[in-house]
């Protein structure tokens, strides 16, 4: 096949042209790098960033002398001024190599390309993006990565000083100079301004560029439209004709229909910058000329490197002889683009983002229509990639004259519409695989072997690549579809790419320039074979915004709820650049996610804060006032002031006259559905091989803001030691997770998760961040505040109320005791802290009273010998009268007592809201404890029984020995003291209780009240703290209960038998008593003797009557009520 003198299929034109923009974009990633490397080292000043000797003093003088002199370095002349270089030369060579080798490749680069292009120029190439679109794309794409790295080549300040430095040091170690050197260092010098001199340079590839160029009238201005002249033509639209919704969208430029339009306009700016000569030649070019410089006022070099066109342009032509005309055009532009790009690309965006959204919803709806219509998607992704792409460049490099139009609080919906595309193209690749298939052996092959047939010429290489597409076409079926086969068609694709190259060049037998529709109908045939097995490149190829990773500025500000990150932005020429935008891809991603969460967080906390509040409202002690009201309405009463408003009743706020009243909850609702769909939209998302669960960010967030508002909600304050009831506190957590529980309608998250997690931790004493939990609040609210003014004498606690109550005093209490201790209260507290809690507040009962309890055993140790005596005297009322004159401290023995009772009584009443909050709950398993707690068998062994009681303690049944206590005193054994004389001082606290009591009559507070079964000074808690102590203390000294229980029971009988006899005989000595102050509260204090049997276990009736006689008592309780009667009479 004869060619001329040079024979296209021998140059390798499509190969050279796809390596080499290959290798284009690695060497401009390489070079960016390196300018980005150096403006670091200048704003960081870390020694460690930047090499010693470009920051050394001692080698700066040197380091200036090289840039100075640049490229012709005097070396053997200037001995004095670089011999500080010397010292450095080793580390020079091995740190700036890479740099240097990179400029050599940028070298290498730059002749390869010029090669190429004096062998398109020689093959006097056709150019047409219509028709051969992939040979006439390359080209230009080639021309502006050629202009682009010789640009930023310019712009690395350093280059000079790392070129000059590595060829000194290379000349200093091996005698002479890098042999690359001297082309190099002249390149560096000829490019300082590069684009004068390519100027110069593309003088002779003028007529190639400018038939290229000018080739795009046909797509550019049909492109660069406004957003009117869109909406007019029903862009993207497959509703606004339903009879042609199935015929498949057709073009004779299919692939200039979504080719990016920031590319258009490089190619146009940089090449007729290049051949400007077409500007006052060609109308075509100045036509295309002046609508670039109107659209933008600077375009994308690479990355985040920007050019100005219009400063830029306007200085290489105002200085070229009769181009006055051309720098007008250029200023006039300038105008324009500043007065009206920024509102016709707003225009565009609010445009996109309702045409997305119809094409989303439609093709959600019907995602067959992805087949036919398949060039509408990518054309939707192309377009609002484009727009996305200008904000963001010129959002970052412009003086704007209205601000307004370069924020867009709309875009991350543009974004977000362009991921819903995204979505269906990959959820629906088979359904359009087997589409297009289709198409293709059914249609695109019978049409193309018709071209074949019909051409005049068809040499043999070009016959033979011809059929090998009809075959490969025809050979296609649904079957190969369905079986899942991989299809895959960049053969196809390259040998067109070739094809176009040999029938592109002039003398060519075959010339693509007479037979256009055949280049056409190729151009349509290679989109159905992208759709066949490409879609994934398509979408980065259409909707690639990775460029957001190198504005992170304008990501923070614009993206506030992104979902997609950049994925496709190194390059496999500069590896190193992986790990660090790696890094920032992630951080970036974990950023927006955690801000997104916070939103969402800070929105549901709004809506439980107004839930509380509506809560609130139904608290019972909100109806006193409308209680009042009603009384008073009924009795005909006039209260208040007329003018008074009357209260509003809970509930109004539901009730709404009018639709379009919105609340300020149904704003809050309203905007926190919209963020839980973006939180929903996908399960997981891959960044840069870590995967990201939107959803895990909101839980964390959530459980973490839900245990600061449970905390929070108590308003604990300790200054004034004020606290929340638990009753309001449960209401108020109970609305928060009613809310809780109606985020899973908005977002799949597991809410019982985040309920168990903080619940939980709230039962313990600290959180899992070390902070204060309820639990700790309130069991020190209660041990440090309520049960503190009870010794005081301020609190009494009444057994008939089952609550503490205060007492008349001088100084008025700050809280209600009753309204904190009473029944329900406690079962809110139960219900609260769970029996973790409850466990937690029983245990730190159990330390005070083991407090007491030790400071008890100190005051029996110091009256051991009266003790001992007493004890076995108590049949001597004389001689018990001079030994109890011999005690110390018997005030403090009771007061102690009276404590250990109280804070028994309180712990009483917690269990029992423990045990009925249970039964509530898990009724089942509590009569389960409870049998089982009741079925002990009798030959069990202790400790066995103690895990039993333990159980039932747990759940808040009473038990015979109470457990907690058991280990509470256990803890208090002392090795120095023997088992027996524990024992010993055991048996004698219970005889220093009993011969005490009788001075309890002389207190006027003793006096037993009927009405609150009780004494206000608290000596009736005396009985529950003499047994549970008593029966702890022998269990611990004896360690047997009779069988098991019955020694127990035995010995505790016979202990504390002693004991109530020691009672009875000092209180019947109370009797022989004739001073009236004495015995003012005598039958009060009797009644101490039958609470204790009552209170006890072991104790009977027979055995109080053995040594206290029932009639006794009974006179005795004839005479409190009686008394209570008269007083309150």
């Amino acid at each position: 096949m004869s060619r001329g003198a040079l024979q296209p299929s021998q140059q390798k034109l499509a190969e050279k042209l796809t390596i080499l923009n290959d290798r284009g974009i690695g060497m401009l990633t390489r070079i960016y790098n390196i300018k980005k490397q150096g403006q670091v080292w200048k704003a960081c000043g870390d020694p460690k960033a930047k090499p010693s000797y470009l920051i050394d003093k001692n080698l700066e003088s040197a380091v200036k002398f090289i840039v100075r002199k640049f490229p012709a370095i005097e070396t053997r002349n200037n001995n004095q001024q670089l011999a500080q270089l010397q010292k450095e030369k080793s580390e020079i060579l091995k740190n700036l190599a890479l740099y240097y080798f990179t400029f050599v490749d940028v070298m290498e680069f730059k002749d390869h390309v010029c090669e190429l292009l004096n062998t398109i120029d020689a093959c006097q190439v056709f150019f047409d993006i219509t028709v051969n679109f992939d040979l006439t794309k390359n080209y230009l794409d080639l021309v502006v990565t050629y202009i682009t790295l010789m640009m930023l080549l310019s712009r690395i300040e350093e280059r000079k000083a790392i070129i000059g430095l590595y060829n000194y040091a290379h000349e200093m170690t091996h005698g002479s100079s890098d042999r690359e050197y001297p082309r190099l260092g002249q390149m560096i010098v000829d490019y300082e301004n590069p684009l004068k001199k390519m100027m110069e340079e593309f003088v002779p590839h003028g007529k190639s560029l400018q038939d290229a160029l000018v080739s795009l009238q046909m797509v550019y201005p049909r492109r660069n439209l406004s957003a009117d002249q869109w909406r007019n033509a029903q862009l993207l639209s497959l509703i606004s004709a339903p009879s042609t919704m199935l015929n498949p969208a057709q073009s004779d430029t299919m692939p200039c229909e979504y080719l990016s339009l920031d590319t258009m306009e490089k190619w146009i700016v940089f090449g007729f910058i290049l051949c400007h000569a077409a500007l006052n030649t060609d109308p075509a070019a100045l036509s295309l000329w002046k609508l670039a410089l109107q659209s933008s006022s600077c375009l994308c070099l690479f990355r985040d490197e920007v050019f100005h066109i219009h400063k830029a342009a306007e200085d290489l032509f105002v200085n070229i002889r009769g181009y006055n005309k051309r720098v007008n055009d250029i200023r006039e532009c300038k105008e324009s683009a500043l007065s009206h790009a920024g509102s016709m690309h707003r225009e565009r965006r609010k445009f996109l983002r309702s045409a997305l959204k119809e094409l989303a919803t439609v093709l959600a709806d019907q995602p067959g229509l992805l087949g036919p219509k398949a060039l509408f998607v990518f054309m939707a992704l192309s377009f609002a990639r484009d727009e996305i792409i200008w904000l963001l460049r010129h959002a970052d490099n412009i003086q704007k004259k209205s601000t307004d139009d370069f924020i867009d609080k709309h875009i991350a919906e543009l974004i977000f519409y362009m991921e819903e595309l995204r979505a269906h193209v990959r959820k629906y690749g088979p359904v359009m695989q087997r589409y297009y298939v289709q198409y293709l052996s059914g249609f695109d092959a019978v049409v193309l072997n018709e071209l074949v047939q019909n051409l005049s010429v068809c040499p043999e290489d070009e016959s033979i690549i011809m059929s090998s597409f009809v075959n490969t076409m025809t050979s296609l079926s649904v079957k190969q579809v369905e079986d899942g086969e991989v299809f895959d068609f960049r053969g196809m694709r390259l040998d067109w790419f070739r094809l176009q190259a040999y029938t592109s060049v002039s003398k060519a037998s075959l010339g693509l320039a007479d037979h256009r529709e055949l280049g056409k109908m190729m151009n349509t045939i290679i989109f159905h074979t992208k759709m066949a097995d490409s879609l994934v490149e398509m979408l980065v190829e259409t909707s690639d915004v990775s460029i957001f990773c190198f504005y992170s500025r304008a990501f923070e500000k614009m993206f506030q709820q992104c979902l997609e990150l950049p994925s496709h932005c190194t390059h496999e020429l500069c590896p190193e650049e992986r790990h660090h935008i790696g890094d920032r891809s992630l951080s970036l991603c974990n950023m927006f996610l955690d801000e997104m969460a916070k939103q969402a967080r800070n929105l549901i906390t709004d809506i439980c804060t107004e839930q509380c509040t509506l809560s609130d409202q139904l608290l019972p002690k909100h109806c006193a006032k409308t209680i009042s009201q009603a009384v008073n309405k009924k009795s005909k009463k006039q209260t208040g002031k007329k003018g008074e408003p009357e209260r509003e009743k809970p509930g109004v706020e539901s009730m709404r006259k009018n639709r379009l009243l919105v609340t300020n909850l149904d704003k809050l609702h309203t905007a926190l559905s919209e963020l839980c769909f973006s939180i929903n939209y996908v399960p997981n998302m891959m960044v840069w091989e870590h995967t990201f669960t939107p959803r895990e960010y909101l839980t964390s967030h959530l459980e973490i803001r839900f245990t600061k508002s449970i905390v929070g909600m108590t308003m604990y304050n300790q200054a004034t030691q004020e606290i929340a009831k638990p009753s309001e506190l449960l209401t108020s957590v109970r609305a928060y997770m009613t809310v809780l529980q109606s985020i899973e309608n908005y977002v799949q998250i597991d809410i019982t998760r985040v309920f168990n997690n903080v619940l939980l931790q709230q039962t313990q004493h600290l959180d899992s961040h070390g902070e204060p939990t309820i639990t700790s609040l309130y069991t020190n609210w209660y041990l440090e505040t309520l049960l503190r003014q009870v010794s005081n004498g301020h609190i009494a606690y009444f057994p008939a109320m089952k609550a503490f109550v205060n007492l008349p005093t001088e100084n008025e209490l700050t809280f209600n005791a009753e309204e904190y201790s009473d029944i329900s209260e406690m079962r809110s507290l139960s219900e609260l802290l769970g029996p973790y809690g409850m466990k937690f507040l029983s245990e730190s009962l159990m330390w005070h009273i083991s407090s007491q309890v030790a400071e008890l055993k100190k005051l029996v140790v110091d009256n051991v010998e009266v003790l001992t005596q007493m004890r076995t005297s108590f049949d001597k009322p004389d001689h018990m009268a001079a030994l109890f004159k011999r005690l110390t401290s018997v005030d403090s023995v009771l007061k102690r007592m009276t404590i250990i009772g109280v804070i028994l009584s309180f712990r009483s009443l917690a269990q029992e809201a423990l045990r009925d909050v249970l039964s509530c709950h898990i009724p089942f398993l509590v009569s389960s404890v409870e049998d089982f707690k009741d079925h002990i068998p009798r030959e069990t062994d202790m400790k066995v029984a103690m895990n039993v009681y333990e159980l039932s303690s747990a759940a808040g049944l009473p038990c015979e020995i109470d457990p907690a206590l058991v280990v509470a005193l256990s803890s208090q054994k002392s090795e120095n003291i023997s088992p027996e004389e524990e024992y010993k001082i055991a048996c004698l606290l219970m005889v220093f209780v009993a011969v005490s009591m009788p001075t309890l009559a002389s207190n006027v507070m003793s006096q037993y009240s009927p009405a609150i079964e009780g004494h206000c000074n608290n000596i009736h808690c005396l009985a529950k703290a003499i047994n549970q102590i008593a029966a702890a203390l022998f269990t611990i000294h004896k360690g047997s209960i009779e069988d098991r229980l019955k020694e127990l029971k035995a010995f505790f009988i016979s202990n504390t038998f002693t004991t109530q006899h020691l009672a009875s005989s000092s209180l019947l000595k109370i009797g022989q008593e004739t001073d009236k102050s004495t015995t003012r509260n005598r039958e009060s204090v009797y009644l101490l003797l039958d609470m204790i049997v009552q209170e006890s276990p072991f104790l009977t009736m027979d055995l109080l009557e053995s040594c206290f006689p029932y009639v006794l008592l009974r006179n005795a309780y004839h005479a409190v009520y009686k008394q209570s009667v008269s007083s309150s009479a």
